[in-house]
Order: C-alpha cells, then structure tokens, then sequence
C-alpha cells in the first residue's frame, strides 16, 4: 500500500501554518476538517490551511508538499487507530468502534491517491469553497530520476 509522507523543502510551512506537520510523519488530504467552513472561515493561516494544506496524520499539523512511499500495513493499522482517537476527540464521534470506519475510508482514499504514483512522487492540494462545499484538486511533480554523483562530493581525505 502507498501512502504519502510530509516533505519540506525550506521552513515556509513554519510560517504559513499555524501548526505545521512533522517531516516524514503520514499524511492525509484533511478536507473533512473545512466541511462547515465558510468564506468568513478562509482569513489568514487558516486560509493558507484550508488552500493549500495536507494534513499531518500524527501532529494533525499541515503542510504543503507530500511525497508517495510505501506503507506497511501495521503501520495503516497504527495510523488508523490514532485518527480514529481524533475522531473522537475532535469531532464527536461516540466512540471508537464507530470512527474506525471512518478513518478506514479516509486513509482508503489517500491511498487510492498514491496508488498509481511513484515512490517520492510528489503531491499538492488546491481547495475551492464553492457553493455544493470543498472543491479538492490535486498536482503531481513526477520524481526525477538523479544519480548520486550530481549529489556526492568526490576527492581524498589524504588531500
């Protein structure tokens, strides 16, 4: 199974967010977090949330950049436990018995998202606020293929 991971590339997402997600922890699109959300909702970071924002399955932080990776399934099995919790936490789900199928649907379809990708191909979210609610597109940056020598630096200790 694939699954996408928060990836930054400078320290932007500490500024844009109000609670930026971990490098390297899972992640979800989180579109479910705007469902009630209004236009007088879309102000400042939590416009740049709402905008452009993966959310962070662990720190339920946001970031911009995801990369796909594989995913082993008792990892999918943690990770369903926690959003489930947060479910429960959050949003009012009675219990745990009755977010797990939820959150089972929501890392389904993230995983559906990465199906077809590359391992670290990278994704981004575009969200609308139209009048049926969130509108989610996404883009995709196709891994480039780069040989370790165009990173490594070759010499002599002995120089």
């Amino acid at each position: 199974m694939k699954l996408a991971r928060a990836i930054h590339f400078d320290e932007s997402d500490q500024r844009v967010y109000h609670s930026p997600a971990r490098t390297g922890e899972w992640c979800l699109s989180g579109g479910f977090e705007f469902s009630n959300w209004t236009q007088a909702d879309l102000t400042g970071k939590a416009r740049q949330a709402f905008a452009n924002g993966w959310l962070g399955i662990e720190t339920f932080g946001r970031v911009t950049f995801v990369a796909v990776t594989q995913m082993e399934e008792a990892e999918c099995d943690s990770l369903t436990e926690h959003l489930a919790q947060h479910f429960v936490e959050f949003y009012g789900a009675p219990d745990l018995d009755s977010a797990r199928p939820v959150a089972l649907e929501e890392i389904a379809q993230m995983a559906d998202l990465c199906e077809d990708h590359a391992p670290n191909t990278l994704l981004t979210v575009l969200r609308d606020l139209t009048e049926a609610g969130v509108r989610e597109t996404f883009s995709v940056i196709a891994a480039q293929d780069a040989g370790i020598a165009q990173f490594a630096v070759h010499g002599s200790v002995d120089d």
